[in-house]
């Protein structure tokens, strides 16, 4: 019987729901939340908790397992070293969806999907390196007059150009 398995198949055929499938976990892995459909938000819930529970127990087999829902030796790394470490003392609950309102084309309900625990990798900026015979210069980032007041920092590039302009016409 079918009962209770209307996301399933999202009117696709076998290999297509595979794909569909594939990318869907690839890009929450990759990515942390993503926008989608509801009823793709609603399978990947699903496909997300076999995944991470699998992920909980590091051994080989499942680390094969998991290979052959990803395809990527890469992502298995991420999921077992990163995500599954995050979610280890959690029974469940993995993901949250928050509706977010109707696609412009269609007219489909979307929803963003994102995990529970988020984690706390922030961006950073690597100084260039010197090269022989030249100092380590910091040009990434310089603090601007106009930013001295509110104490941030703001990138150069481009920057200095468009406030050259901005003087040459309160001068004119």
């Amino acid at each position: 019987m079918r009962h209770r398995l209307k996301s399933e198949k999202f009117s696709r055929s076998e290999g297509l729901v595979r794909g569909l499938k594939k990318s869907l976990l690839r890009a929450i892995l990759l990515e942390e939340s993503i926008k989608t459909t509801h009823e793709q938000a609603k399978g990947l819930t699903i496909w997300v908790a076999k995944l991470i529970t699998r992920a909980k127990v590091d051994n080989l087999h499942n680390r094969r397992l998991a290979y052959s829902e990803l395809d990527d030796h890469k992502l298995v790394k991420h999921l077992f070293e990163d995500v599954a470490l995050r979610f280890k003392d959690v029974p469940g609950g993995y993901t949250r969806m928050f509706d977010i309102g109707w696609r412009k084309g269609d007219c489909a309900k979307l929803s963003l999907i994102e995990f529970t625990k988020l984690s706390d990798k922030k961006k950073e900026i690597k100084p260039k390196t010197a090269k022989k015979g030249e100092e380590n210069k910091e040009e990434a980032v310089e603090v601007l007059p106009t930013a001295k007041k509110e104490g941030k920092k703001v990138p150069v590039k481009g920057v200095k150009r468009l406030l050259a302009k901005k003087e040459k016409k309160e001068k004119a």
